[in-house]
Parts: C-alpha cells; structure tokens; sequence
C-alpha cells in the first residue's frame, strides 16, 4: 500500500493508503478528505480534485496531458505544482506522497 499525506490549508493532516493503479482522488475521496469534491467523478471535466504536489515528489508523476492543462487554467489559486488528482495514478515510487490542498477548497 502507497502512503499519501493530504495537508488541508490550515495544516490539518490525512494520512491514507492506497494501491497502485488507484487514482489519488479516489483514495482521497475514499479516505474522507475534505477539499476533493470530484464533482465528475474523475472525467477531468471540473477542476475539483485541484491539489498542490510537493516537490520531491513532482519527477514521479505523469506529464500533464492537455486535458488537464486546460483544466487547470480554470482553477482558484493556480501554481507551478498544481495537478488534477484524478489524472494521478498511484505507484509504488510515491510511497509517501505529500499533497496540500488549495485554500479554496476548504
């Protein structure tokens, strides 16, 4: 199991595991975190799964496809680390994982 750290924006924290191949929005979901609404369920259509990845973690991810770039434009608060974590599939390499969550989610 993947361990995944999911820091609110005021500091509170959610530790959850997950497998590989599990999107880290449905382990977010599944683990009751709040800010990750996934309002389409993971069609990245909605921009509500925005997360901030932790740089050390960055080199592990998928590229950002196109989609998900456009998403992204539409987003609250946008940075160089924001991703859609819908479009992120776990793998064994992101074994402790740190994602912040927007202020907007709260």
């Amino acid at each position: 199991m993947i361990k995944v750290i999911f820091i609110e924006a005021d500091g509170r924290e959610t530790v959850a595991h997950g497998p590989a191949g599990q999107s880290l929005m449905q382990l977010a979901v599944g683990a009751g975190v709040p800010g990750i609404v996934a309002e389409c369920g993971g069609a990245c259509a909605c921009g509500t799964c925005h997360c901030y990845i932790a740089q050390g973690f960055r080199a592990q991810l998928p590229p950002i496809n196109d989609n998900e770039r456009d998403m992204l434009e539409w987003v609250i608060d946008p940075k160089p680390e924001s991703r859609l974590s819908c479009q992120i599939q776990l793998s064994v390499d992101m074994d402790g994982l740190v994602v912040r969550l927007p202020q907007s989610q709260t």
